[in-house]
């Protein structure tokens, strides 16, 4: 009963605020290019394995875990397909955050989000149609629903690809002026987009409270998952504790408002993914929060980049 429900409920979400999160997604990702300059990325090629092992943490290694974990608990084919899109995101901008309170390696936690966020734009359409394709139950709703991967890609290109290249020219030209709008615009926007998730929530509060028990512990087993694979990347690659700490963080904090909008644009909200990904939302800043503080306690010898 609770199968055919979840997996044929969508979330109430109109086109007008579909196009302003859209708008608003595009700035906070324009926001962070404002600060960022190909000097920034230096390091990362004189000295790339943290750089290395954070993208293969992130890109191959969780989305594989993510198959598995799915193959093990047999969730919804709707749950399924919003566990895939949260993995095939990059690391939120919150990382960020969360790596300076935790002790850990803010540089490389910075540097990730960049060029993550770079190889999403391939990366994200690529993964969430290979592995929800590989699920067969997921694949039946995918096909139900006619996806097209082209649109998807260009939608990330236009969420993610154009805002950065577009913020890295200003930087280049005018680094004054970049580095000012940089920081009103992007805790203005952030607030904005956030504010945007609590809105659609809040509309669609009754199909939320109804099915959040569900949901909770399926995130919860996620993104613990989710953190002790960049954990384990982490100390297979023998990386410095704090950069260890930055491919942990990384890797357990998705963006997953990007994975929010996609599913309103291309799965007209379905239930079952815009739930998941709306609670990862909201509990990864928990879960962070919760790790840096455990974190925080014991301090750790900074290093650079890897």
């Amino acid at each position: 009963m609770t199968e055919n429900i979840l997996d044929n409920i969508h979330i109430n979400f109109d086109s007008g605020s579909l196009w302003v999160m859209n708008i608003v997604l595009g700035l906070v990702m324009f926001g962070v290019a404002l600060e960022l300059s190909v000097s920034d990325f230096k390091p990362l090629w004189l000295r790339p394995k943290a750089l290395i092992a954070g993208l293969i943490s992130q890109f191959l290694v969780l989305p594989a875990i993510t198959f598995l974990l799915v193959l093990v608990i047999e969730p919804l084919p709707s749950i399924a397909l919003g566990m895939f899109m949260v993995a095939a995101c990059p690391g939120g901008n919150i990382s960020n955050f969360i790596s300076y309170l935790s002790n850990a390696n803010t540089a490389l936690s910075v540097s990730l989000t960049a060029m993550a966020t770079m190889f999403a734009i391939i990366m994200t359409p690529l993964n969430f149609h290979f592995w929800s394709m590989l699920y067969e139950p997921s694949s039946s709703l995918i096909n139900e629903i006619s996806i097209s991967s082209i649109e998807m890609f260009k939608l990330v290109f236009l969420l993610l690809g154009l805002p950065l290249v577009l913020g890295m020219s200003i930087n280049y030209k005018m680094p004054e002026l970049a580095l000012k709008i940089a920081k009103k615009l992007k805790i203005v926007s952030l607030v904005f987009f956030i504010g945007l998730v609590f809105i659609a929530l809040y509309n669609n509060r009754i199909i939320f409270m109804d099915y959040i028990l569900y949901v909770f512990w399926i995130v919860l087993a996620h993104n613990l998952l989710a953190f002790t694979t960049g954990y384990g990347i982490g100390k297979l690659f023998k990386l410095p504790v704090d950069s260890i700490r930055s491919i942990t963080i990384e890797t357990g904090i998705q963006n997953s408002g990007l994975g929010l909008l996609l599913i309103f644009t291309f799965f007209d909200g379905l239930g079952g993914m815009a739930l998941l990904a709306a609670f990862w939302g909201i509990w990864h800043i928990v879960s962070g929060l919760i790790l840096a503080a455990f974190w925080n306690r014991k301090s750790v010898a900074k290093e650079t980049i890897a």
